[in-house]
């Protein structure tokens, strides 16, 4: 595989964690389709009686759903694998120190956000192929906890090394920052939020959920405001030079930066319902998902028509072009596939408007799955571009 060393940036982590964000995808098939009462997510032992004597139509999802998650987190941790081998030499060059004291530094952050899907990607493994897995789930819980909280404090080392240098320097290059790039910190700081609401949406002890709730609002705090600041930044500059070409995908990247917030603010909602006897209705999760859903399309339609402007995917997808960035495309439309399940089900079945498996659900399903499609599509494409082309 390539590149070598010296052509080497940790952006190229984004192509472990596309793959494992395309493994959970295929676990939302199952989440939402197969009955799970009692429990937050389908396991080993609900899964494995539906596909020995279920019907035909779910014992047929529930194969393609299992082989999807197979796949793809083979793909991921074999991307990751060569990635934390290249990074390893990479950190001794000049190229990696002279990175760490440009704006370039935020690529470092690609690191702790792929390290934390490797750790939800596991979960999923774990939930759905080992049996009587949640039996012990409150045992394991913790140690979920504290490798998400190890992520994070590492994600906060990285963030803080070059952004107080910003702040004291006051070497912070707008004209070099015409892009939304300088998100991936935050789409990191989210990714850990999400990972550590999960003990709080699935425990039944206080003391497991409450920890989950305060660690995992602190990284949702510290994720929006600093989104607040980075958008601003990033925006002012876009203004004032335009976008840079290569960057635009950057465009898209609030669409997983929203999804993950949004299903931290469910899980957490959930959480608090299950441990601590508040009562939140399905219409606050209609409300939530619905304007978070909005604002995904709305960073999807101006990055788009950007993008489409610029001949970005004529170049940089279907052309010779180039460029690690590109691989920024595969988030957006898997975090815009899974979450657009979350407002079909949380905001639309929960509240009575649409019924699960009729013809109208089925039919709003079509451009959820042609998304997925696209977006297989597109990460094959770039990764045979990007890694198997001499």
């Amino acid at each position: 595989m390539k590149p070598a060393s010296k052509n080497y940036t940790p952006i190229y982590f984004l192509a472990s964690l596309g793959c494992g964000g395309l493994s959970v995808s295929f676990f939302m098939y199952l989440m939402f389709m197969v009955e799970h009462k009692g429990l937050p997510m389908p396991t080993f032992d609900l899964l494995y009686p539906q596909l020995t004597g279920g019907a035909v139509p779910i014992q047929a999802m529930i194969v393609v759903a299992l082989a999807g998650i197979i796949f793809f987190a083979i793909l991921h941790y074999r991307y990751l694998t060569w990635n934390i081998v290249q990074y390893r030499a990479f950190c001794k060059t000049p190229e990696a120190a002279a990175m760490r004291s440009s704006h370039k530094a935020v690529s470092f952050m690609a690191v702790p956000l792929t390290y934390s899907m490797s750790v939800n990607v596991a979960f999923v493994l774990g939930a759905v192929f080992v049996p009587k897995l949640w039996t012990i789930i409150e045992y394991l819980l913790p140690f979920a906890m504290i490798a998400f909280l190890l992520i994070g404090i590492y994600a906060l080392k990285l963030f803080l090394g070059y952004f107080t240098d910003f702040i004291i320097q006051g070497n912070y290059d707008y004209a070099q920052n015409n892009n939304l790039s300088q998100l991936l910190g935050i789409f990191a700081f989210a990714m850990v939020s999400v990972g550590l609401a999960a003990p709080t949406a699935m425990s039944h002890l206080k003391l497991t959920a409450g920890l989950g709730f305060l660690f995992s609002t602190f990284f949702f705090v510290v994720a929006l405001g600093l989104a607040f600041i980075k958008i601003v930044l990033g925006m002012s500059s876009i203004f004032q030079n335009g976008i840079d070409k290569e960057s635009s995908a950057s465009l898209w990247i609030g669409i997983p930066i929203i999804t993950l917030m949004g299903i931290s603010a469910v899980r957490l909602m959930h959480g608090l319902d299950h441990n601590f006897d508040t009562s939140s209705t399905h219409t606050s999760y209609l409300i939530l998902t619905g304007a978070f859903l909005s604002l995904q399309l709305m960073f999807g339609l101006v990055g788009y028509k950007a993008m489409k402007r610029l001949n970005y995917f004529d170049e940089y997808v279907s052309g010779t072009v180039i460029s690690p960035g590109s691989l920024a495309l595969i988030c957006p439309g898997v975090a815009l596939f899974v979450f657009g399940q979350f407002f079909l089900h949380h905001g639309l079945v929960s509240n009575g408007i649409l019924t699960q498996f009729s013809v109208v659900y089925f039919l709003l399903q079509i451009p959820l799955v042609y998304l997925q499609y696209v977006t297989i599509k597109t990460m094959f494409r770039l990764n045979k571009k990007l890694f198997l082309k001499s």
